[in-house]
């Protein structure tokens, strides 16, 4: 029986339908009294398996041995954790003719996660990237995303974030920190399990974010917070996010490019620089917005659609480049081997 696939003409992600139908549901029947206790709790639990899961997968010699391409990796971080917050941090002069307050902070927030692992892997490959390179520098962001992130998030957004105060940095040691490590200590005697079951897993990871985002909206409905945001805001939203995300775009590759990296390296940089994980993003939101996590989450789940319907569109470009089909024939790859089995990867909630 031929197995069923998404079909590839169709720009929406699979899985940001089923975030929008988990927003659906909690609007209509959003959790309440004891069912939003026992949400909460499983939610938090969720979070915190997720990171184990994290952590636990996360091959260590791997990581050490992409060392050796540190300015590659130096790049891509201080384009996501120094170059974005900057741009973060220049759009409140909008607030608040475009933006209002609360979908600013969402927005401050986005630009303060780590970048993605699985798309900028898929879009790397298909492009006919540095792959190694990708790979590498999608997990140092993920990895330096759990300590940066927080301590971004609390000097940057102070108790304006929605109650983010000392006491949600306390929580993302606890319940993000401390699982990851755990996960890398237990990763000898786990790892073997974790890669035998990978596609089970895979379906706990999104089935716990889901939940994630369930619990928040559902906390954000009770409490009316949507009152607050209108159409027209929405609108403006997705325009600020459209222009951050071209300047990233253009930043990560003529940058790369004044640099003296080759090309294979400036398609690594560009997809993995310009990229937002919403599977790290929420769980963190989670822990550091609280009831408030609703409307923090909202420009990182837009964002997060929008660059992979543009990346898919600008990595099919680069692999029709003439000058990047020469660069595969010198190593020896043909172009089917370059992009093969990989557009697959970019589904999902992209860590």
């Amino acid at each position: 029986m031929k197995r069923l696939s998404w079909p590839s003409w169709m720009p929406i992600d699979p899985y940001i339908l089923a975030l929008i139908g988990t927003v659906g549901v909690a609007a209509l029947l959003p959790a309440r009294g004891g069912a939003a206790d026992v949400a909460s709790g499983a939610s938090t639990a969720a979070v915190a398996f997720l990171f184990f899961l994290y952590g636990a997968r996360l091959s260590t010699r791997e990581a050490m041995d992409g060392l050796r391409h540190w300015r590659l990796h130096i790049t891509v971080l201080a384009c996501t954790f120094v170059l974005f917050p900057l741009l973060g941090l220049a759009a409140r002069g909008l607030v608040p003719v475009l933006l209002p307050q609360n979908l600013y902070e969402g927005l401050l927030f986005l630009t303060l996660v780590p970048s993605t692992i699985q798309s900028s892997i898929a879009f790397t490959s298909i492009a006919r990237g540095n792959v190694p390179a990708a790979i590498c520098a999608g997990s140092f962001s993920s990895l330096a995303g759990i300590v940066i992130t927080p301590l971004l998030a609390a000097a940057l957004l102070g108790n304006s974030g929605g109650g983010f105060s000392a006491d949600s940095l306390v929580k993302i040691v606890l319940q993000l920190l401390v699982p990851f490590v755990a996960g890398q200590l237990l990763r000898r005697w786990v790892g073997g399990f974790l890669t035998r079951h990978k596609k089970v897993l895979g379906y706990v990871d999104r089935g716990s974010i889901l939940l994630v985002v369930y619990t928040a909206f559902s906390e954000g409905m009770v409490q009316g917070i949507w009152h607050q945001v209108s159409a027209v805001r929405l609108a403006g939203l997705l325009v600020v996010e459209a222009v951050l995300l071209a300047v990233m775009l253009a930043v990560t590759w003529y940058g790369a490019k004044a640099l003296g990296f080759d090309r294979g390296d400036r398609i690594a940089i560009q997809f993995a620089g310009s990229k937002k994980s919403l599977a790290s993003g929420l769980p963190m939101a989670s822990v550091l917005f609280g009831a408030h996590a609703s409307l923090a989450v909202l420009p990182l789940m837009l964002f997060h659609q929008m660059q992979l319907m543009v990346c898919a569109v600008l990595a099919k470009r680069r692999a029709k480049d003439p000058e990047n089909t020469g660069a595969d024939e010198a190593r020896g790859h043909t172009p089917a081997e370059a992009g093969v089995g990989v557009t697959s990867s970019a589904s999902g909630p992209n860590r």
